[in-house]
């Protein structure tokens, strides 16, 4: 199959809430970057966030497997700092290969939950 996607991204809206309603791991709030790589080498990708009042934090290096998916919960996200959570951010991520990249969110500040999904923005 050929590589479907672009290898550049971004999203201009992102906030992991505070806190959340429930407390097991799958429903605790979160965003996250759905990344198909269709391409037959690993995709290696750097993530950068952006924010109102301060400078952008990253790169965040994610790696694709050739062939594969990876759900990457930006809540996980550790190295080179911890994801603010109760803040607005943007995002754009570059990858070496083209990639599908999806934008997840579970807000689970309420019993009811609200799920939002999106295609973020791309170009090569």
């Amino acid at each position: 199959m050929k590589s479907l996607g672009k290898t550049h991204w971004a999203g201009a809206e992102g906030h992991i809430p505070g806190w959340s309603h429930a407390d097991s791991p799958e429903l605790e709030s979160h965003e996250a970057l759905c990344i198909l790589n269709t391409a037959e080498a690993p995709a290696h990708c750097r993530l950068t966030l952006y924010f109102t009042d301060r400078e952008p934090a990253g790169p965040y290096k994610l790696e694709v497997g050739a062939q594969r998916t990876k759900h990457v919960r930006l809540n996980s996200l550790q190295e080179p700092e911890p994801v603010p959570r109760a803040t607005d951010f943007a995002w754009a991520l570059e990858a070496d290969v083209p990639i599908v990249v999806q934008h997840t969110r579970l807000d689970s500040r309420q019993a009811a939950n609200a799920l939002m999904t999106a295609v973020p923005f791309s170009q090569d």
